[in-house]
């Protein structure tokens, strides 16, 4: 039914000043790839990202099931936003429309509540794809980091013809204590994107869901 589902919430989006999004990138897999940041982007609350805000639409819309829900009630107070009448007259006038298909109130809050679950779903699902990419970008490289040290205390030990290979090792873990680095950066950003994207779907969807419990009664 809905050629793009983004359009139900992108003027809720708009209307926050949201940033632009960055370029997307995949890993050959699929899996959405850490975005490149600066140290200054480590703060803060993450950015609002067309990528992750795309997957939480394509995990709402896959789970839309025929007849009148949630987001036909939401498309029908889109339209409404375009008439000038208050909150409660265009949640009262989109429920007026959703009774004549069959709807009622408890059933929206119930369908809007299945895609809040939704996007809960979606978070566990990327806290564990976060927690992989922690263990494969920074924790290996935090064990190698850790053997090449010890290799270092042993061969201060040695001879002074060991000296050389010693100074090989050192700039070795410069070089994996900057990837370590450079890596953090990168996962801390992506999750604080994905929060930021889910925030606002589920936020919106949080404040439907207390308009209807007061104005459809």
């Amino acid at each position: 039914m809905f050629k793009n589902i983004k359009s139900l919430f992108i003027v809720e989006e708009d209307e926050q000043g949201k940033q632009k999004e960055q370029p997307r990138q995949k890993t050959p897999t699929g899996t959405p790839k850490p975005e490149p940041a600066t140290t200054a982007e480590t703060g803060g609350q993450g950015q609002v990202t067309q990528e992750f805000t795309e997957i939480l639409f394509k995990a709402m819309e896959q789970a839309n099931p025929p007849g009148f829900d949630y987001l036909e009630f939401k498309q029908s107070l889109q339209s409404l936003k375009k008439m000038a009448m208050d909150d409660a007259t265009r949640y009262q006038s989109a429920f007026a429309m959703a009774q004549t298909m069959g709807a009622t109130g408890e059933q929206l809050r119930q369908s809007a509540q299945s895609y809040l679950n939704i996007l809960k779903n979606e978070e566990q699902k990327f806290a564990q794809a976060v927690d992989n990419q922690r263990s494969k970008l920074i924790g290996n490289r935090q064990s190698e980091i850790g053997q090449l040290e010890q290799i270092i205390q042993s061969k201060s030990e040695q001879i002074k013809r060991l000296n050389e290979e010693i100074e090989s090792h050192k700039k070795q873990v410069a070089q994996l204590q900057q990837e370590m680095s450079e890596a953090t950066v990168k996962v801390e950003t992506t999750q604080r994107n994905f929060i930021a994207s889910y925030n606002v779907l589920a936020g919106q969807i949080e404040t439907d869901v207390q308009n209807m419990q007061q104005y459809l009664k």
